[in-house]
């Protein structure tokens, strides 16, 4: 197995934010080891200055192998226990940089340490930054780049005039926010690809459910319900619930590509409608989601239960019902239409007139208060109700 392909599967095991972050932690570990090579250089150039010269190169020694050992450690190689192993690294990162700081006076003298970078140099120190930033994100990030910034102050004596001048502060305290907010990033990315994904990966089984039930229970339903019918006597009840199972099947298929109802504030008008189906109630809904506020979405669906209610009651026995949702961009539309027997003129006047407010009261005067209008159609063939419901504009 090549590197690539354990790289590969390895991050393919850790969860979203650590396969997200795991090709920031090997790039950052050739990063180290650049860092590395420049402290070295700048060892070689500065140890005759030093009063403690073998001692220097000591801490040189350590510092290349805290370098390997860490490099090594960051990235990842135990799936397992990568998050815990990383943790302790980037607590070692800084007890190791700190100490190497803090050494610098044990081999130079006033006179350098004031004027120069401390031993490991601040670049090489500022590795400890960047593993603090993609291991918790920009706040620890910015704390690490502050923590290792007083260290360098604080050792180089530097409390004066000679702080706002050195540019040590802004430059580790940069580092931890830009890194953090990558990693950040890079997180958050992951995520939303992986939820994609699933999603993606549900739409398709969703879909192939719905195509075996379709060329499968649903033509046994339909059968059933056609030839009982036919037959008529004791089988017309076999039918009637045949066509009723039918009908639900049929609506919980075309609701598989509805989205899912995540609590915001607009929901799918579609998904309330289409649970009034049955073998008498037909309802009828555009292919694309038709998103209305949630309140204005409530109100709509109580009308309409409400119309459908009307014509199980008054519309005559072997009434079908027919609801038709539109979405026009400017306005929504919903009809409610029967076969039933109609509405004699002047009946809805006569029913206010006795007190009986469900129509006036519970249809138009919901549609009202949505700034709609509520229009009643009707002749001896059946009646119609239009709800014309206007979209605000968005501020």
């Amino acid at each position: 197995m090549t590197w690539n392909a354990t790289a590969e599967q390895t991050a393919g095991e850790l969860n979203p934010a650590e396969a997200a972050t795991a090709p920031l932690w090997r790039a950052v570990q050739a990063f180290r080891l650049v860092t590395l090579i420049y402290a070295i250089g700048q060892q070689v150039a500065s140890v005759q200055y030093y009063d403690n010269q073998r001692l220097s190169w000591v801490f040189i020694a350590l510092m290349a192998v805290w370098s390997g050992a860490s490099a090594f450690l960051l990235s990842h190689w135990w799936v397992a226990t990568v998050a815990r192993v990383r943790l302790w690294v980037v607590l070692g990162d800084h007890i190791v940089v700190i100490l190497l700081i803090a050494s610098t006076r044990l081999v130079a003298d006033y006179d350098w340490y004031h004027g120069h970078q401390t031993l490991p140099t601040t670049l090489w120190a500022a590795n400890a930054v960047i593993s603090a930033a993609l291991l918790r994100g920009p706040v620890l990030g910015i704390a690490s780049g502050i923590l290792i910034s007083m260290v360098i102050i604080t050792v180089r004596d530097q409390w004066g005039q000679d702080v706002w001048t050195d540019a040590t502060l802004p430059v580790l305290v940069s580092v931890g926010l830009a890194l953090g907010l990558a990693a950040n990033t890079a997180s958050r990315a992951q995520e939303q690809l992986q939820q994609a994904v699933r999603l993606t990966a549900a739409a398709e089984e969703r879909e192939r459910l719905a195509r075996e039930v379709h060329d499968g229970v649903l033509q046994v339903l339909s059968y059933i319900k056609r030839r009982g019918t036919q037959i008529g006597g004791a089988t017309e009840e076999l039918a009637l619930r045949a066509g009723e199972q039918e009908v639900a099947l049929r609506v919980l298929i075309s609701e598989q590509g509805a989205p899912v109802d995540r609590g915001g504030a607009e929901v799918d008008l579609r998904s309330l409608l289409t649970v009034h189906a049955t073998p008498t109630v037909f309802v009828s809904t555009p292919g694309e989601p038709v998103p209305v506020g949630r309140w204005a979405a409530a109100e709509i669906a109580a009308v309409v239960a409400n119309a459908l209610s009307n014509v199980e009651l008054h519309a005559g026995p072997g009434a079908k019902a027919y609801v038709l949702l539109e979405d026009t961009g400017d306005e929504v539309i919903v009809s409610v239409r029967d076969d039933g027997v109609g509405i004699a003129p002047g009946r809805l006047a006569e029913a206010e007139a006795e007190g009986r407010m469900g129509v006036s009261r519970s249809m138009v005067g919901r549609i009202a208060t949505l700034d709609g209008t509520a229009e009643l159609l009707t002749a001896d063939d059946g009646a119609e109700w239009e709800f014309r419901i206007p979209r605000k504009e968005k501020s």
